[in-house]
């Protein structure tokens, strides 16, 4: 059914969980992977984009020759990590190919599908809600809803305390003697 899965990565916790998943599963049904990894210039992560607040004052050939570096050094970072993670797969038994693109994530990750003809994209959920998801804009939400094939979204894992931590930060004095038994002298 699921025979050839595209997997949407990046080098967060989450996307490992993804990775990971997505070995177990093609492992399990014998699947082809296609790695995705998206660069969007958008992203805090990725070099500022230059321009000049005038037209009349162009950008320095210094700073956009330093930029062109900054942007290949980031490529090139994306692309080792491919190929790690594609000889992590391979290593598995597993047929893996790898792609890097440029732009929006989730357009870049439909469109790759359609032409890759995926039977599923397999992607990490970061958990933003609320006003965060309205600025920061959800990649998982956009593919949901507009892949060509079904969808199977990784919920990233949470550090939540143990019970034992978070039952041992609720005991107080007061609460320990209200747990003793009162004794009424009448």
């Amino acid at each position: 059914m699921f025979q050839k899965i595209l997997v949407a990565i990046d080098r967060s916790d989450v996307s490992q969980q993804t990775f990971a998943a997505a070995l177990e599963l093609a492992k399990t049904l014998n699947a082809q992977l296609m790695l995705i990894n998206v660069l969007s210039p958008l992203e805090a992560t990725y070099p500022a984009p230059l321009y000049s607040a005038r037209a009349a004052y162009p950008v320095a050939p210094e700073s956009m020759q330093l930029y062109v570096q900054q942007w290949q050094a980031v490529e090139q970072e994306g692309l080792d990590f491919l190929r790690a993670q594609t000889a992590t797969a391979m290593a598995a038994g597993i047929t893996t190919e790898f792609t890097q693109a440029l732009g929006d994530p989730g357009h870049a990750i439909c469109t790759l599908a359609k032409s890759w003809n995926a039977n599923l994209i397999m992607i990490g959920r970061r958990g933003y809600k609320g006003l965060g998801e309205l600025f920061i804009g959800s990649v998982s939400n956009y593919v949901m809803h507009h892949a060509p094939c079904s969808v199977l979204t990784v919920q990233g894992t949470v550090d939540l305390p143990s019970v034992e931590a978070a039952a041992s930060a609720e005991t107080t004095p007061a609460a320990e003697t209200a747990t003793q038994p009162e004794t009424l002298n009448v």
